[in-house]
C-alpha cells in the first residue's frame, strides 16, 4: 500500500492467525517499494465493518487508502482504522498490524558465503570482526564474534549445505546466519554435567532479542544488538 493506493494481497497459504507465535508457517515473499504500508488484520476487523466479508475488506481497504501517508505515524492509521469499533461492541478481535518498508543504503549490509565445514567458523569471525571495524563498531565485536561462531557452528553440524551470514547496520545492529535445516531452533537450559547446549542460551543473554524465519530453502536465526546513540 503506498499513499492514496491499496492493494490486496492475493490468497496466500494458510498459517496460524495474527498474534499467535511458536507454530510453523509458509513465508511469503513480496516486491515492495520503499516507502509500502504492509497492512495486517484478524477477520473480526473487517467483520465488524460489513458481515459481508469481500464488502468489508472493501472498505477496510479504502479506509487504508485514506488513512495512511507518508508522513502519518502508523500508530494513528491504526486509530483512525479501527475508529468505527467505538461505535458498537466488536463480536471478535479487531486487531491491525502495519509496517512500513524502507530501503537501505548498500554500504549498511555486508553478506558471505561459507561452505558447510567446521574450519569456516573461524574465518566467518574474521570476516565480521573487520567489517565492524569498518563501520567503527569495534565495542561490539566480542558479542558479534560470539553470535557467529555459535550460529555458524550449528548450522555446520546440524545442517547440509552453504551458511550465510549477513551484518545490518540500521537502528540496531543484526547478524544473521542462514542454514539450509528447517529444524526449529530451540532455548534450552544445559546441564552442569553438558558439553554443549548452552549457545542459544548466551545469545539471549547477551543481545537484546534474536529469533529465527523460514524460507524456501531454509531457515534464518538473527540476533540484534542495539548501538550507542
Amino acid at each position: 500500500m503506498l499513499s492514496g493506493t491499496a492493494q490486496v494481497v492475493g490468497e496466500l497459504s494458510p498459517g496460524p492467525p495474527l498474534g499467535v507465535g511458536g507454530t510453523p508457517f509458509e513465508t511469503t515473499a513480496l516486491d515492495l517499494a520503499p516507502g509500502s504500508v504492509l497492512a495486517l488484520y484478524t477477520d473480526g476487523l473487517i467483520q465488524h465493518v460489513h458481515p459481508d466479508p469481500e464488502v468489508g475488506l472493501a472498505r477496510l481497504s479504502d479506509r487504508l487508502a485514506t488513512s495512511c501517508r507518508p508522513d502519518r505515524p502508523l500508530e494513528e492509521v491504526g486509530r483512525a482504522v479501527i475508529a468505527h469499533a467505538a461505535d458498537s461492541p466488536p463480536h471478535d478481535d479487531t486487531t491491525p498490524l502495519s509496517a512500513r518498508t524502507r530501503a537501505l543504503p548498500p554500504e549498511a549490509t555486508a553478506a558471505w558465503d561459507f561452505p558447510g565445514d567446521p574450519a569456516v567458523v573461524t574465518d566467518a569471525r574474521k570476516a565480521v570482526t573487520e567489517q565492524l571495524a569498518v563501520w567503527e563498531l569495534d565495542d561490539l565485536a566480542f558479542t558479534t564474534e560470539l553470535v557467529v561462531s555459535e550460529l555458524v557452528t550449528n548450522a555446520v553440524r546440524y545442517a547440509a549445505g552453504p551458511v550465510g551470514v549477513r551484518l545490518i547496520r540500521d537502528e540496531a545492529l543484526i547478524c544473521e546466519v542462514t542454514d539450509t535445516s528447517n529444524t526449529q531452533p530451540r532455548l534450552r537450559r544445559a546441564r552442569w554435567s553438558d558439553e554443549g547446549g548452552r549457545g542459544l542460551f548466551l545469545i539471549a543473554q547477551l543481545t537484546t532479542r534474536w529469533g529465527c524465519r523460514y524460507g524456501q530453502a531454509g531457515k534464518t536465526i538473527w540476533a540484534e544488538q542495539p548501538l550507542a546513540s
